[in-house]
């Protein structure tokens, strides 16, 4: 299994079953194409490839900014190869590639990966302002001995709605972490180097890991959340604050996560925190005494939900 990060670098030995997408956070609909595609790798004795892009094609074509992304190009490789693809070919999207006509782009596919099946979803479109969409990819795939496989959409459990990146970004930018996870199937994570803070949390009693999270990934709404850090492959109960820290008059957003029954010194490690529930909205205390009652709640209300998921 390889990470190839230009389509260009890619000469493959045998044929390949391909799909294209951003794929960004592999989620559940993801999973279910990536599932069928490798298991009919498998049977023809193909190779499953998997081209993505970075930067996201929002950010080029749109102008997206701030915090977007639900996995880095690395995890999501890694997730996509997880899931049964054997070459991940991450390519760089940029006003060039934007430019690319589809049926050229059709034409690096069959040189560089012996395309023989392409899989993707029903409203995929490729290529130069679109076009090419299944009809196009269809008439090339016959004068170009490729075929064209479309799969449904995974929906959700709201009428109409289909689970997409966007939905899952939408629910993580209100707080609504568990709804995230249903979807992503596994619980929505940032991870980072713990770097000292202003040690606030030490002083009254809580000391808390200040994660450095990617500043480009998505940080669920402000609040107290209950969920799992996860450090040298060890798992601990825990209860984070993300936000401006009202109280004390901050302004930058950080991740503070305060591990239960933990008094290691772990500065300059990754730290992994998985969230699991919203507990309650940020909010500003008259005082340090009002802060640290409900703080000691909070820490009550994340070991009683977290312990039940293990009964």
């Amino acid at each position: 299994m390889t990470h190839i990060r230009n389509l260009t670098d890619a000469q493959l030995e045998r044929p390949s079953v391909v799909t294209i997408g951003v794929f960004d956070g592999v989620h559940r609909g993801h999973q279910h194409l990536l599932k069928r595609l490798s298991e009919k790798a498998r049977e023809a004795h193909w190779l499953a490839v998997a081209l993505t892009f970075f930067p996201h094609p929002d950010i080029v074509l749109r102008g997206q900014v701030g915090r977007y992304y639900l996995s880095s190009p690395d995890e999501r490789a890694e997730l996509l190869m997880k899931h049964g693809i054997d070459h991940v070919i991450t390519h760089p999207f940029n006003e060039h590639v934007r430019q690319i006509r589809a049926a050229d782009f059709v034409d690096m596919l069959l040189n560089h990966l012996q395309m023989r099946t392409l899989w993707v979803g029903a409203n995929f479109a490729m290529g130069y302002k679109r076009e090419g969409n299944l009809d196009f990819l269809r008439s090339q795939g016959e004068q170009k001995g490729f075929t064209v496989e479309v799969v449904d959409m995974m929906r959700t459990e709201n009428p109409g709605e289909v689970i997409s990146s966007t939905a899952i970004r939408e629910r993580l930018y209100t707080g609504d972490v568990e709804t995230a996870h249903r979807w992503l199937g596994r619980p929505y994570a940032v991870s980072g180097e713990v770097i000292h803070g202003e040690k606030r949390g030490r002083k009254i009693g809580f000391p808390t890991a200040n994660i450095s999270v990617w500043d480009e990934r998505i940080i669920p709404a402000n609040g107290v959340y209950a969920g799992w850090a996860w450090l040298d492959n060890q798992r601990y109960m825990a209860v984070t604050n993300v936000g401006i820290r009202p109280t004390f008059a901050g302004d930058d957003v950080t991740v503070e996560v305060h591990l239960l029954d933990f008094q290691q010194d772990i500065y300059g490690q990754n730290l992994r925190f998985e969230f699991i529930k919203r507990l309650r909205p940020e909010k500003k205390f008259n005082g340090i005494e009002a802060l640290i009652a409900q703080i000691n709640a909070d820490v009550a209300a994340g070991r009683a939900y977290l312990t039940s998921l293990n009964n």
